[in-house]
């Protein structure tokens, strides 16, 4: 059997909500079996699940959630983390609506997991495994998921811009994987932006300590990789698609996605439930799956 995760103990830390601004406290806990990933604002007394239901409308910059007059945001990070790392049941206790920013990537939230550290619950974990592809469109805007016998993404971007005209890639995602390629990869912006979206009341918290930023004719801080920016977008759609509530067995192909996109077929996924099943997770896949992905020219 392979069983469902929580925390094994619960662990503090605080930091910069990314738009707000704000300090924020937050602790993560561990939960019951079968109790899924819920936020809960200690200021408001409200408890808020991490499920397609509770999605506050579209958003274009970041992923909220909404339950009576509570909401919660930037929450893509933290819960691409604890979903990479097999954490199936926690209680994150925050006193602000925003989830602090860290660095801007998943790794300081992989290191806090790491050092409180998981352990197995008695009930067994379930994976949705796809059964027949799903997609949706927006425009040049895509996302679909095929079957497969693995969790596997690959993801395309294009900006009209000299150093982000186009990168792709293709990542077999498991732990090992998303710790060393994917946890690492900060949130991105153009410097052309920043003074509109803080003229808007957003980025408010964002600094060179907590994204890449990109100007006109070159990024103003290190990368971590020459491909960051692609691998931050298999972060943030990891982190949306863990509100399906399992882990997925499939391959998800997105081409200039993000996170209104990524809810949407979140959501999407959900209600087209012939196409596909809840397995226990240690249960080999349905059937062979090659070449069920469509040729690469037909996906773009």
């Amino acid at each position: 059997m392979s069983a469902q995760r929580t925390l094994r103990h619960a662990t503090p830390c605080t930091g910069i909500g990314l738009h707000s601004g704000q300090k924020v406290s937050i602790v993560l806990k561990p939960a019951p079996v079968n109790h899924g990933i819920r936020f809960q604002r200690t200021d408001l007394r409200v408890e808020i699940p991490a499920t397609t239901a509770c999605l506050v409308g579209a958003q274009h910059l970041q992923t909220g959630l909404r339950q009576a007059d509570a909401t919660v945001e930037t929450i893509e990070h933290l819960l691409s983390a604890l979903r990479s790392l097999g954490v199936d049941n926690a209680i994150i206790e925050l006193n602000q609506p925003e989830v602090p920013i860290m660095d801007g990537s998943a790794s300081p939230w992989v290191y806090l997991i790491q050092s409180t550290g998981t352990k197995e619950q008695s009930a067994p974990r379930q994976m949705l495994e796809v059964l027949s592809p799903v997609d949706v469109q927006d425009g040049d805007k895509r996302i679909a998921v095929y079957p497969s016998d693995r969790f596997k993404i690959t993801y395309s971007i294009a900006f009209d811009h000299p150093l982000l005209r186009h990168q792709e890639k293709t990542i077999d995602v498991t732990e090992a994987t998303y710790v060393d390629e994917i946890a690492p990869a900060r949130t991105f912006g153009f410097l052309k932006d920043v003074e509109l979206m803080r003229q808007r009341g957003l980025a408010l918290g964002g600094s060179l300590d907590n994204a890449i930023v990109i100007g006109e004719t070159g990024v103003l801080n290190q990368l971590r990789f020459d491909d960051e920016f692609v691998r931050h977008k298999m972060l943030d759609v990891i982190g949306d698609l863990a509100l399906v509530g399992h882990p997925i067995r499939g391959h998800v192909v997105v081409q200039r996605g993000g996170h209104a996109l990524h809810t949407k077929f979140a959501t999407e996924l959900l209600r087209q439930r012939d196409a596909w099943r809840l397995v226990d997770a240690s249960e080999p896949a349905a059937a062979p799956v090659a070449a069920r992905v469509p040729a690469r020219s037909s996906v773009r």
